[in-house]
C-alpha cells in the first residue's frame, strides 16, 4: 500500500474531494440563486465518471492528468482575482505534497529553483508520529487540545535568502477514522498519552502504524514571516554567546541577509575595552565575523585618535548609515578610510555603537557590495533586537568576569574545595550583616588538630646542573664574540682583552658576580659595538655572524641561554608530569575523606595533605582514613617514580629525582594567611613539623657522608617504632605487586640542629615494571 508520507505515520492517506463533493451536493439542492445551482450541478456533472475523486486514491499522478478539472472543482476556494497575492495551495495534511497553487505559491516556487523540495522545518519523525495522533484526538475523539505547534516552510528567494513562510492549514475536507486494526483509547489512556507528549514509544503502542484512515485534502495559507523569524533566530544566537561553551552560531550571517533581506551582507563585531580603550574582537566568532571597517579602525588610527574618537561616542552615540557610498560628500572620498572602501567592495554600510548608561559596551557594522542595500528603515529594525543585544553583552561580561574570578581561584590562590565551605560561611554571614546595614568583621579561617602528610619528588643535583651550564653558556658566548671581533679588527682590542679576563675568571677563579659584571660589559659596551656595525659598510660575512650570534642571545638578559634552557625545559617537563599524577590521584584521595591539599613546583614538586575532623565536621572520621591516605600517597609517589623513569630518556638534558615521605604523628593546626592568600602551620609549636621538613632535604644518614636519599629508591622518615611497622606494612603490599623491591634498607637520621631521633627505611623501585 503506497504511503503519501514520507514519514512514518499512524495513517494510511488518500486523497478524496467527497466532502467538498458534498458541500456541491448541497448548494445544487439547497442554493435559491439560480447561477450558484447550475454552476454546482456542472462541476458535479464532470466529475460524475472519476469515481475517485470521491472515493480517495493514493496514486499522485491523478492529481497531474487532472489538473484542470481539480482547479475548476476548487475555484470557489482558490479566487482568481486573489491568485497573485496569496500564497495558498492544496495540500495532504502535513504533507510535502502540493497541489493546485496560486500564481504567486508558483513563482515563489519557480525562484527557489528547479531542485527545491518544500519540507516542514525542524520537525523530527517522532514529533511528526506524535502529532498526527493528536490530529486523531482532536478530530474523531473531540478532544480539546488548545495548544498547536506552528509550522514554517523555508524557500529561498530568487537571491538566495532565505524566506521564512507561516503555515495555516483549513482542515474542513478531512474526515479520520479508525481501521480493524485501530486500539479505541479509554479517556484516561488519552489524558496519559497528553501528559507524556515527548515518549514516542507510547504513541506508538496505542496509535500504531497505519491504523486510522485520513481522506480528504486540506487547504494551506502561507504568510511570509520572514523578518519575525530571523528576529527570533537573533534573540537565540545573542542568548547564546557563552563563554563556556563555545559553540557560537555559524549561520548568523545568514539570518541577517533574511532580516535586513539582503543577499550580499557581512556582519562586524566587536566589544570595547573600556579599561585600555580599545576594541576587542570576540575570539569565538573572529571566523564568522567580518569587521573590515572595526579593523581599519584598530589598525590605522594612532592611540590618541582612536581615544578621542571613543570618547566622542560616548557623548554623541548615533548610527552610521550610508546607503551608497558613491554618493558621500567630496571632502569624505579624499580621507584613507573611504579607500578601505572601496579596496573591500562596500557600497552601502551600517556602524551601530552599542551603549549601555552613556557607556559604550561595543561597535556593530554591516557592509554589503550592494548599493543602497541599508537605509534608515534598515537601521530602525534593529530596535527590535537592541534589548536583546544589550542583554547578551551584559551577560557575556558577566560570565567573563566570572570566569576569570574562577581562573584567578584555581591557578593564583590555594583555597581548596575541601575548605572553600568555611570561607563561603564566613561571606554569607558578612553578606547577611550588609544586608541588614550591620557591621560584620570576617574570622580568622583555621583548622585545628590534623594530621599531616608531607612528600617530595627532588631533582637530584639541579643547583649544580645549573651552575655548570651557565659556564658552558657564557664559555661559549665568550668565544663567539672573540671570533666576531678579532675579524673586525678596529677598536675591539679592549673587549678582547676584557673577554680574556672573563674566559680566565669563569673557568678558573668565579667570583659571586662574574656573570653580572660580563652582563654589564655586553649590554653597555660589546653589544652597541656589534649593533653599529651592522648599521654601516661591514663586509656582509661578519654582519652574518653578528646577526647570527644576536640570534642567540636572549633580549632580557644579553646572555647565551642555551644550555640553561634546556635544564629549564627539563625541569619544567619534570614538573609537570609529576604534578599532574599527585592531582589525579587526588580525585581518590578526597572520596576517601576530604582534606587540604597543596603542591609547590621548584626543581622538583612537593606536597601536603592535612586530614582531620574540623576539616570535614559532618562526615565520621577515625584514624583508619589516615592509614589509607598514607598508603595511597606511598603508592602514588612509587607510580610517579615509575612514570620519571618511563620518560627521562626523553628529556634534553639527563636528569635524577629522589623521593622522600615525612610521617608525623602529632596533630597541628593551619590558618589561612590573609596577607599571602594561602595557608600556613599556626603556632610556634606547630612550626617545628615544618623546620623538620625544611632540613630533611639535605639530611645524610648518620655517620656518613650518604644522603638519607637516592634516585630509584623510596626514602620514608618517621619518628618511633609504630610508624615503621605501620610502613613496613605498606611496602610488603607493593613488593607483592611488583612496585617495589625487597631490599629494605633501615638508616638512623643524622642529628639536625634541634632534632635528633629520626629514622627512615629506604626501599628500591622495582626495574621489572619499567
Amino acid at each position: 500500500m503506497a504511503n503519501l508520507y514520507k514519514k512514518d505515520s499512524p495513517f494510511q492517506v488518500y486523497i478524496s474531494f467527497k466532502k467538498y463533493l458534498d458541500v456541491l451536493e448541497h448548494i445544487r439542492y439547497n442554493d435559491r440563486l439560480e447561477y450558484r445551482v447550475n454552476y454546482a450541478e456542472s462541476l458535479i456533472e464532470r466529475t460524475r465518471n472519476f469515481k475517485e475523486l470521491k472515493e480517495g486514491f493514493q496514486d499522485i499522478s491523478i492529481l497531474e492528468k487532472n489538473e484542470d478539472l481539480i482547479r475548476s472543482l476548487l475555484a470557489d476556494l482558490f479566487p482568481t482575482g486573489l491568485t497573485r497575492n496569496e500564497i495558498k495551495a492544496a495540500s495532504i495534511p502535513l504533507s510535502n505534497i502540493t497541489f493546485n497553487y496560486t500564481e504567486r505559491f508558483k513563482d515563489i516556487l519557480k525562484d527557489a529553483g528547479k531542485d527545491f523540495e518544500i519540507e516542514l522545518r525542524n520537525i523530527s519523525d517522532n514529533e511528526f508520529y506524535v502529532f498526527c495522533c493528536c490530529l486523531i484526538l482532536q478530530s474523531y475523539f473531540k478532544k480539546d487540545i488548545k495548544s498547536t505547534i506552528p509550522f514554517y516552510y523555508d524557500i529561498p528567494n530568487k537571491l538566495g535568502i532565505m524566506k521564512h513562510y507561516k503555515i495555516t492549514v483549513n482542515s474542513d475536507f478531512t474526515e479520520i477514522y479508525p481501521t480493524e486494526e485501530a486500539k479505541i483509547p479509554s479517556d484516561e489512556i488519552m489524558d496519559m498519552l497528553l501528559e507524556n507528549l515527548d515518549d514516542f514509544k507510547l504513541w506508538q503502542k496505542y496509535f500504531p502504524s497505519q491504523s486510522w484512515i485520513l481522506k480528504g485534502f486540506t487547504i494551506i495559507s502561507l504568510v511570509d514571516c520572514t523578518s519575525e523569524v530571523a528576529l527570533s533566530d537573533l534573540k537565540s544566537s545573542m542568548i547564546e554567546i557563552d563563554p563556556e561553551n563555545l559553540n557560537p552560531n555559524e549561520n548568523l550571517t545568514e539570518i541577517f541577509k533574511s532580516y535586513f533581506d539582503v543577499p550580499e551582507l557581512s556582519f562586524g563585531l566587536m566589544t570595547f575595552n573600556k579599561k585600555e580603550q580599545k576594541l576587542d574582537k570576540l575570539p569565538i566568532y573572529e571566523s564568522l565575523l567580518t569587521n573590515h571597517i572595526l579593523d581599519f579602525w584598530i589598525n590605522t588610527f594612532d592611540e590618541e585618535t582612536r581615544k578621542t574618537t571613543f570618547n566622542n561616542l560616548n557623548h554623541n552615540s548615533k548610527s552610521i548609515v550610508v546607503s551608497n557610498v558613491d554618493n558621500l560628500d567630496e571632502n569624505i572620498r579624499q580621507l584613507p578610510s573611504f579607500n578601505i572602501l572601496k579596496d573591500n567592495n562596500i557600497n552601502s554600510f551600517m556602524v551601530i555603537p552599542i551603549m549601555k548608561d552613556n557607556e559604550l559596551l561595543a561597535i556593530m557594522e554591516f557592509t554589503s557590495p550592494i548599493a543602497g542595500s541599508f537605509n534608515g528603515l534598515k537601521l530602525k529594525k534593529l530596535e527590535f533586537f537592541t534589548d536583546m543585544v544589550l542583554f547578551s553583552l551584559s551577560r557575556f561580561y558577566f560570565e567573563k568576569n566570572y570566569q576569570i574570578e574562577a581562573i584567578i581561584q584555581r591557578e593564583y590562590t590555594t583555597i581548596h574545595d575541601s575548605v572553600v565551605w568555611k570561607f563561603r560561611n564566613e561571606a554569607e554571614k558578612y553578606f547577611t550583616a550588609s544586608l541588614g546595614k550591620k557591621i560584620y568583621t570576617l574570622k580568622q579561617i583555621s583548622f585545628k588538630n590534623l594530621t599531616p602528610l608531607f612528600g617530595v619528588s627532588d631533582i637530584r643535583s639541579s643547583s649544580e646542573k645549573r651552575f655548570n651550564l651557565m659556564l658552558n653558556d657564557l664559555n661559549q658566548q665568550i668565544e663567539w664574540l672573540k671570533d666576531i671581533l678579532t675579524l673586525t679588527n678596529s677598536n675591539s682590542e679592549k673587549f678582547l682583552l676584557a673577554l680574556d679576563i672573563f674566559e680566565n675568571e669563569l673557568n678558573h677563579e668565579i667570583k659571586a658576580d662574574t656573570e653580572q659584571r660580563l652582563q654589564r660589559l655586553l649590554r653597555e659596551e660589546i653589544h652597541p659595538f656589534l649593533q653599529g656595525k651592522l648599521e654601516i659598510r661591514t663586509p656582509q660575512e661578519i654582519k652574518s655572524k653578528i646577526q647570527n650570534y644576536f640570534a642567540l642571545v636572549l633580549a632580557q638578559t644579553d646572555l647565551f641561554y642555551n644550555h640553561r634552557k634546556d635544564l629549564d625545559d627539563s625541569i619544567t617537563l619534570v614538573n609537570r608530569k609529576l604534578a599532574d599524577m599527585l592531582d589525579e590521584s587526588q580525585v581518590k584521595a578526597q572520596q576517601i575523606f576530604p582534606h587540604y591539599y597543596e603542591r609547590f613546583k621548584s626543581d622538583g614538586v612537593e606536597h601536603n595533605l592535612y586530614i582531620g575532623h574540623t576539616i570535614a565536621p559532618d562526615l565520621h572520621y577515625t584514624s583508619k582514613v589516615v592509614h589509607k591516605l598514607r598508603y595511597l600517597q606511598l603508592k602514588t609517589v612509587c607510580k610517579m617514580e615509575l612514570e620519571f623513569q618511563s620518560f627521562k630518556k626523553e628529556l634534553p638534558i639527563p636528569l635524577d629525582i629522589a623521593s622522600l615521605i615525612f610521617v608525623y604523628n602529632e596533630k597541628i593546626d593551619i590558618r589561612f594567611r590573609m596577607d599571602e592568600k594561602r595557608f600556613d602551620v599556626d603556632g610556634a609549636y606547630n612550626s617545628y613539623y615544618e623546620i623538620i621538613k625544611k632540613r630533611l632535604d639535605k639530611a645524610h644518614v648518620k655517620d656518613s657522608s650518604e644522603r638519607i636519599t637516592a634516585p630509584g629508591k623510596i626514602t620514608i622518615v618517621y619518628f618511633g617504632m609504630e610508624n615503621q611497622k605501620e610502613y613496613l606494612e605498606y611496602v610488603t603490599k607493593l613488593q607483592k605487586k611488583g612496585i617495589l623491591e625487597y631490599d629494605i634498607e633501615f638508616l638512623k637520621v643524622e642529628d639536625l640542629q634541634g632534632i635528633t631521633g629520626l629514622l627512615a627505611l629506604r626501599v628500591s623501585i622495582s626495574q621489572n615494571v619499567l
